[in-house]
């Protein structure tokens, strides 16, 4: 029977679901049954912390222990219970043109006898997967992110659960905003798109969000909180990404400098806003950033079913050959696409359908007469 070995990774911001992926991808390719009927008997390595894992250099000195876990059904077999990864992350970037490290990765690769690859990833994970499947890498994907904002795929692991974050977390302040009357700016993650923010806010039922995709005017922002108390409402809570900003300004910036990606560290705009609530009507605002706590926490079941079929699905593409794609579920099904296609493009909220831009929030009419 032929042998073949697969590596699995990791990259970008850690998420739940990311777990549930590995173990079926695992299973999957080392299920005894399927041996015989694939006649590909595999090997599994799990590649520690993102693409840096494969970034070693060779020497008396080195340890593959610290870049290499190998894996197999027993390892993995409770992974689906825990949220992260258990194999590491990083947002290390082989292509980073100020040190491109892409040919120590291929060489690496090579090295320790990869047949096939998964990454596990966002845009930037997934476009170094891509670059790699270019240049002649046997590579496929699994989309992962908190902020859905990947295109040719209705979901990616980790947003159900971030999503229940919020709307817990809110439950939460919602009873000291109404024993105090006032109103608590929460802000979310998502930095060019407004998903994880737009159906957080409509899951936990946030009086106002506001997204990336439209800037927001705060003396609208004013006027939608007093009205909220002359109707009689004890406090509100303002649910806002990280992205979005007020009409005629700029995103705000946390941190000055930018990841191995190119990307700046954005926050810093529910402080904001809640300053200027107050200065605008007087009552009492607080502000809360959830930052990593929609990252963290037990893959929800959806993430658990959705990790379990795109780690299938992605060992399935390796048997088939069908290389340089990433899984993906659309209309309900499984199925993969170029990766190529995926990378560099945002899904965006779609505000003529999903967002009313003058009561701030998430629309009311679902359907229209025509």
């Amino acid at each position: 029977m032929a042998k073949a070995k697969i590596g699995i990774l990791t990259g970008g911001g850690d998420c739940a679901g990311l777990n549930p992926a590995i173990k079926w991808a695992v299973k999957t390719a080392m299920d005894r049954r399927l041996e015989t009927e694939r006649g590909v008997q595999y090997e599994v390595l799990g590649i520690k912390n993102g693409w840096s894992g494969l970034m070693f250099e060779a020497g008396s000195d080195l340890n593959l222990d610290d870049y290499i876990m190998p894996l197999d059904e027993q390892k993995v077999r409770t992974w689906d219970r825990y949220g992260g990864t258990m194999l590491g992350t990083s947002r290390t970037n082989p292509y980073n043109p100020k040190n491109n490290q892409s040919r120590l990765v291929m060489d690496n690769i090579q090295k320790l006898g990869l047949d096939a690859l998964i990454a596990i990833g966002g845009d930037d994970t997934l476009g170094v997967a891509c670059k790699l499947a270019q240049d002649g890498v046997k590579v496929v994907g699994i989309p992962k992110t908190i902020d859905k904002d990947m295109v040719e795929t209705d979901y990616t692991l980790g947003f159900e659960t971030a999503l229940n974050v919020i709307t817990e977390e809110v439950d939460r302040l919602r009873t000291t905003a109404g024993s105090h009357r006032r109103i608590f700016v929460v802000e979310t993650m998502g930095r060019h798109s407004g998903w994880l923010a737009l159906e957080g806010g409509e899951s936990c039922g946030a009086y106002i969000i506001l997204i990336p995709e439209c800037d927001f005017s705060i003396e609208r922002v004013g006027e939608l909180l007093l009205e909220g108390r002359k109707a009689g409402n004890l406090y509100e809570i303002v649910l806002v990404a990280e992205g979005a900003k007020p009409a005629g300004g700029e995103e705000f910036i946390r941190q000055e400098g930018v990841d191995g990606f190119g990307h700046k560290m954005l926050g810093g705009v529910g402080e904001f806003l809640a300053r200027e609530i107050y200065k605008s009507t007087g009552m009492e605002t607080r502000s809360v950033v959830l930052s990593h706590l929609q990252r963290g926490g037990a893959p929800c079941a959806f993430d658990r079913r959705m990790g379990r079929y795109f780690g299938i699905a992605a060992v399935d593409l390796i048997v088939n050959g069908d290389f340089g794609r990433m899984v993906a579920y659309r209309n309900g099904e499984i199925t993969s696409c170029p990766m190529a296609r995926v990378i560099g493009r945002t899904s965006y909220v779609d505000i003529q359908k999903h967002y009313d831009v003058e009561r701030y929030n998430g629309r009311r009419a679902i359907f229209r007469n025509k």
